[in-house]
């Protein structure tokens, strides 16, 4: 567990070990709920959409490769083939 102290502002800073265990770089958003009993919940803020995910598979300099040739080195990895 650890301990987290709250500033004269009200503010609290979590440690970066805290950080990367939400998987948060700075300038992420988190999302913080009120639970029972004065506890709080806090997760990574699922931020974007899934317009913008979707571009971020594409690489305008990479080879297009066809359905086959994509099942063809599916299998050979299976067969254990280079």
């Amino acid at each position: 567990m650890h301990t987290l102290t709250v500033t004269a502002k009200g503010q609290v800073t979590f440690r970066q070990s805290l950080l990367k265990h939400l998987g948060v770089r700075p300038g992420d958003p988190i999302e913080v709920e009120q639970m029972p009993d004065g506890q709080l919940a806090v997760r990574a803020a699922n931020s974007g959409d899934w317009a913008q995910f979707f571009g971020c598979l594409q690489n305008g300099n990479a080879e297009v490769v066809s359905i086959d040739a994509m099942n063809e080195a599916i299998s050979e990895g299976w067969a254990g083939t280079p």
